[in-house]
């Protein structure tokens, strides 16, 4: 073995587990693989002796190389010192033996997710490592206790689960079995602590909540591009701009590795039962062929060469994708509606430079959202984003009315008012009337069927979805939802004029939820399934989903800034939709709707908030 100073053998008692026991100073880090090389990496960096083990003699030189080289960038950038570096360096050791680790008072496991793996690690550790030593698996899919339960201590045996890159990913999870001692538990947390970590405490079930809630996602994003409903590019360009991720679904399954996240998937549906969690047939396929993603060079996306994050055009590339050839002219567009969606498109049109008729119920009302376009664009000049000559203009090209006969000579109608069936369709019929042939009109909704508001008109043909997200002067957002009777000049002329008005315009078919909501809410709802069983916290599981998923805001944030009801009457669609148990709304959210709690908008929602 590489050698490296160590602290020898604790003193503590085979039967101190207490929370004054030494910190943890002697750590082994089994198996060397990215994870495993990124733990050692920020152990070393906190001023632990970290042994690195793995069969693998390549895996152990990578694992130096790896250190080498990051701590040699943080020099570079001036993060630490040539004589911190060496420390680090110096504090890492390297063995292909699993006895290297019989002085380590911590022992994370970090080898390929299989149990027989898995457990055939543990049993040579029993054999070699102190009797006062702590044990932690680093599995995301497999069972914590029943690893637990087939070890020599099981009081001392808990998960460990770091999130990738580790030492960037400031979430650690850590997972404790029926057995596992509280004091365990501590002294790990502490642990974490001290490695500039956030620890969340959780019971041990597969996915824990950041991967519990991720890989359900993952997987219905999965299944929407096998059933051929959107593009590769499209679903994932929508969660990027829709939600603010920083990867889209079927990009970060390819990172994880598609057979990765199948076996976490069978587990999870292992023990859930739940369909939706019953891997996507594609998986399957994908990992059968070695297709597994950027490790293999090609998943979902093609990559430059195996482990590059450079993606290639492929067979499923579209030569040509979003075609505007045929489009109709665009110069004038009539919005439908005065509310915060309808002022906001208004304003988006009237910015590009086409001239724009706002309709609302009355006039007083059309006039005030006028009002609140122009308060819009003044914070836009205070920002220096747009001149103050420029706000004229696009306020000029704005006209009030208090009558849809204003959309006669319109070469596009976009209805923005509620969200409700009956009104739309009355809309409509009314848009068919006054509206001039060879006009496109076009629902905002976000859940009603766009076809039941084409079908109430006499020209189907011409009514397509553009579905913006809210707000919309800054979300880039749009999607183009194409029903079964919409005409082809119409599709293009959508995407033309998304184009036109500096919007990234994603196609879907005419189903519930189209791409974003159909994968954010029934993520929404497992998270509020996850509370309502006493598995997790909303904090713990907002936490986690921002610290180890990267996303903007936890579950709950947006539960309450979308509004519970809002968020109820969504999920109610999808369910109806597609008939799946596993959509069927959380209990725990009919119970604050109906007992009014709506978030933010009533002060109280999944968490108290201050009166205005």
């Amino acid at each position: 073995m590489d050698r490296l100073p160590h602290t020898g053998v604790s003193t503590a008692s085979p039967s101190d587990l207490s929370p004054s026991r030494a910190p943890l100073t002697t750590v082994a880090v089994v198996g060397l693989g990215t994870m495993g090389t990124g733990i050692a990496e920020i152990l070393a960096r906190a001023g632990r002796e970290v042994i690195g083990i793995d069969i693998n003699e390549s895996a152990c030189r990578r694992a130096v190389t790896a250190l080498e080289v990051a701590t040699a960038r943080a020099v570079h950038r001036e993060r630490i010192t040539e004589r911190e570096r060496a420390g680090i360096l110096d504090r890492f050791s390297i063995s292909t033996d699993l006895r290297a680790a019989a002085d380590a008072e911590l022992v994370i496991e970090v080898v390929p997710e299989d149990y027989d793996t898995k457990h055939a690690v543990f049993a040579e550790l029993d054999t070699v490592i102190s009797p006062t030593a702590i044990v932690a698996t680093g599995t995301n899919a497999l069972s914590v206790t029943r690893l637990a339960a087939e070890s020599a201590h099981p009081e001392r045996f808990l998960g460990l689960h770091f999130f990738n890159p580790a030492p960037a990913m400031k979430l650690v999870e850590i997972v404790s079995s029926v057995l596992t001692a509280p004091a365990a538990v501590e002294a790990v947390t502490a642990l974490a602590r001290d490695l500039g970590k956030e620890p969340v405490a959780l019971g041990d079930r597969p996915g824990f909540v950041a991967d519990g809630l991720l890989f359900g996602y993952l997987n219905q994003a999965a299944a929407m591009y096998e059933a051929k409903y959107a593009a590769r590019e499209d679903i994932d360009a929508a969660m990027r701009l829709g939600c603010g991720l920083p990867m889209g679904p079927l990009a970060l399954l390819d990172l994880i590795g598609v057979d990765t996240a199948r076996t976490v998937l069978e587990a999870m549906y292992a023990a859930s039962g739940d369909r939706l969690h019953a891997p996507a047939p594609i998986l399957g396929q994908l990992s059968e062929a070695g297709l597994t993603g950027r490790k293999a060079g090609r998943g979902f996306y093609t990559y430059e060469a195996p482990g590059s994050a450079t993606v290639v055009p492929d067979a499923a590339t579209a030569e040509v994708r979003h075609s505007t050839e045929g489009a109709r002219p665009v110069r004038a567009v009539g919005v439908a509606g005065s509310g915060t969606m309808a002022s906001g498109i208004a304003e988006v049109f009237a910015k590009a430079g086409l001239d724009v008729v706002l309709a609302g119920r009355t006039l007083e009302k059309a006039e005030k959202a006028k009002a609140r376009i122009g308060k819009s664009l003044e914070r836009s000049v205070s920002k220096g984003r747009m001149t103050k000559r420029a706000r004229e203009q696009a306020l000029e090209r704005i006209t009030a009315a208090d009558t849809l006969d204003a959309f006669a000579e319109v070469d596009l109608a976009v209805e923005a008012v509620a969200e409700d069936l009956v009104v739309k369709q009355e809309l409509f019929k009314v848009l068919d009337k006054v509206c001039k042939p060879g006009a496109v009109l076009a629902t905002t909704t976000s859940s009603l069927p766009v076809v039941a508001c084409a079908r109430a008109t006499s020209r189907p043909q011409d009514v397509v979805g553009l579905h913006f997200f809210n707000p919309a002067p800054a979300m880039k957002l749009v999607e183009v939802v194409r029903t079964v009777l919409t005409a082809d000049d119409v599709r293009a002329t959508a995407h033309a004029v998304c184009a036109a008005v500096g919007k990234h315009p994603v196609d879907c078919g005419d189903r519930a939820g189209f791409i974003v909501n159909a994968l954010l809410f029934p993520y929404l709802n497992n998270a509020v399934k996850m509370v309502q069983e006493h598995y997790a916290t909303p904090d713990a599981i907002d936490a986690a989903m921002k610290l180890g998923g990267g996303y903007p805001m936890g579950p709950f944030e947006l539960l309450d800034v979308v509004g519970l009801d809002v968020s109820l009457a969504i999920e109610r669609v999808l369910h109806r939709e597609f008939r799946e148990p596993g959509l069927a709304p959380a209990p725990l959210l009919e119970h604050l709707v109906a007992a009014g709690c709506l978030g933010r908008k009533t002060g109280r929602g999944f968490r108290e908030y201050a009166k205005a």
